[in-house]
């Protein structure tokens, strides 16, 4: 009976890509924890007045990226990666996740979700490297309102992608908060102190990226309210608007140091995620 199991799972495993997903999967972690590094950098600048002209956003990550040495081989790297981390994402959604309801309709479609979002995330990556440049994140959020804005039930639409994204921020931090992300984890064996710090870094990255999304999603939806594409905030301005608050400047700093923990939980998975 065992051995029946064990053969069952090859099979779903070889049908699923094997060694090649768990490389997607670990490239595009690797991948997507260098932007929230470099990203919580950048708004940590951004607190203190330092940001040296460089938007906290995605673009001013491959900026600060690409002026490193061998900058560009980094930033096509990082593209790459996040090319697997969208395949990977893909194998999911057609053959199923790692876990017992790994094959579920709603496990399915989330993948699906996250295909589409890290093709996107992985193309202007790539466009980057290629030269293209690009406009920065806050422009392009207020240029994909204006033209959802200007479709029938342009309003409409935008206030529920809005919505959409300041619930999946809710449910990033819950999840954070709660600690789900250990079921993914394979730890056996692993000092207890090396738990403890992951299961921090996942706690707090978490709920810092969590808080990030649903802000943003909110002005979004405030965007649709006012019917003015210029209330949408793309990730820099998102992390800006933290300093306007009563805590100031220290509550993007506790939102930066966040993300950069989220980056650093993110290799954590890359080496111990069960994909």
């Amino acid at each position: 009976m065992n051995g029946g199991g064990q053969a069952r799972r090859g099979i779903r495993a070889a049908s699923r890509g094997g060694g090649a997903r768990e490389v997607t999967a670990r490239c595009g972690l690797l991948a997507r924890g260098v932007l929230y590094v470099l990203v919580g950098v950048l708004a940590l600048r951004v607190a203190f007045g330092d940001s040296g002209g460089k938007e906290a956003d995605r673009q001013g990550a491959l900026q600060e990226l690409s002026g490193k040495p061998l900058g560009n081989v980094l930033v096509w790297a990082v593209g790459i990666g996040l090319v697997g981390m969208m395949l990977w994402r893909l194998s999911e959604a057609v053959f199923g996740a790692a876990g017992p309801d790994g094959g579920k309709p709603v496990k399915r479609l989330a993948a699906a979700g996250r295909t589409v979002f890290y093709a996107v995330v992985a193309f202007s990556v790539l466009s980057f490297a290629a030269g293209g440049g690009g406009s920065s994140g806050d422009q392009q959020s207020r240029d994909a309102t204006a033209r959802a804005l200007e479709l029938p039930a342009g309003q409409w639409l935008v206030g529920a992608a809005g919505l959409g994204i300041a619930v999946a921020g809710v449910v990033i931090a819950v999840q954070a908060a709660r600690g789900s992300f250990h079921k993914h984890l394979a730890m056996g064996g692993v000092p207890e102190p090396v738990r403890k710090t992951v299961g921090f870094l996942g706690v707090t990255g978490g709920l810092a990226r969590g808080t990030v999304f649903a802000v943003a999603g909110g002005f979004v939806v405030y965007a649709a309210v006012r019917y003015d594409p210029a209330q949408a905030k793309g990730m820099d301005d998102t992390l800006r608007s933290f300093t306007s608050t009563p805590a100031g400047p220290w509550l993007l700093v506790a939102v930066a140091v966040g993300l950069m923990l989220f980056g650093t939980f993110s290799w954590a998975m890359a080496r111990w995620r069960e994909v």
